[in-house]
């Protein structure tokens, strides 16, 4: 999993709230487990005007040029800023992985649904919760380029204008993002204790490691 230390990007305004994650990425993309290649298909159903399917070149599809990340100016995204309860719905891991792998790095809201908040944690995004008034004045300053500079080891996000905010995260979330460790990472950490308990558990019961 890509490490996240500090990242100055480009933010994208979505500005509606409850969004849920059939939204973010329709059922019909579920089939596939292999974490990449979702980035076309994210928010499927308000970036097109035809239906989408897996497998889909996205290349010639009828796009909806009043949605946002249809728009020019946000083509390089790297931080989403919307509105409260973003993520609601099923619990989909697909939801975190469209999003990362159509280029985000940081998802702004008043508030997310918890399983889609975890789940971000597993796949490298970071998601700051900020009270409602400062979210509504991101996006009053919200013009086209508008960056924003997210430091993940002191907690604060500076803005165009070099004000600073800060945000909460919990410890262990921000040693495993600052150090890019997903589920797996985290146990390999622990992989000359597991091999030591393999050989002695082998000593012990020998016949639960023949080939």
């Amino acid at each position: 999993m890509q490490a996240f230390t500090q990242l100055t990007g480009l933010v994208a305004p979505l500005d509606r709230a409850n969004v849920d994650t059939d939204a973010i990425i329709p059922k019909q993309f579920l089939k596939s487990i292999k974490r990449a290649g979702f980035g076309p298909y994210l928010f499927d159903e308000w970036r097109y005007l035809d239906h989408g399917e897996p497998d889909m070149d996205c290349t010639n599809r009828p796009i909806n040029p009043d949605f946002v990340l249809n728009k020019a100016q946000y083509q390089q995204a790297e931080i989403l800023l919307t509105r409260e309860n973003f993520g609601c719905g099923s619990s989909r891991e697909h939801a975190p992985w469209a999003l990362a792998d159509f280029g985000f790095r940081v998802i702004i809201a008043p508030s997310f649904a918890d399983i889609f908040y975890n789940n971000c944690f597993k796949n490298g995004l970071l998601p700051i919760v900020l009270s409602t008034e400062t979210v509504d004045q991101l996006f009053g300053e919200l013009v086209d380029g508008y960056q924003l500079t997210v430091d993940l080891s002191s907690q604060k996000i500076i803005t165009a204008a070099a004000a600073s905010i800060h945000f909460e995260l919990d410890e262990n979330r921000k040693y495993r993002l600052l150090n890019g460790l997903d589920d797996i990472g985290l146990t390999l950490q622990q992989a000359d204790e597991i091999r030591t308990y393999e050989r002695q558990r082998a000593k012990i019961a020998p016949w639960l490691f023949v080939d």
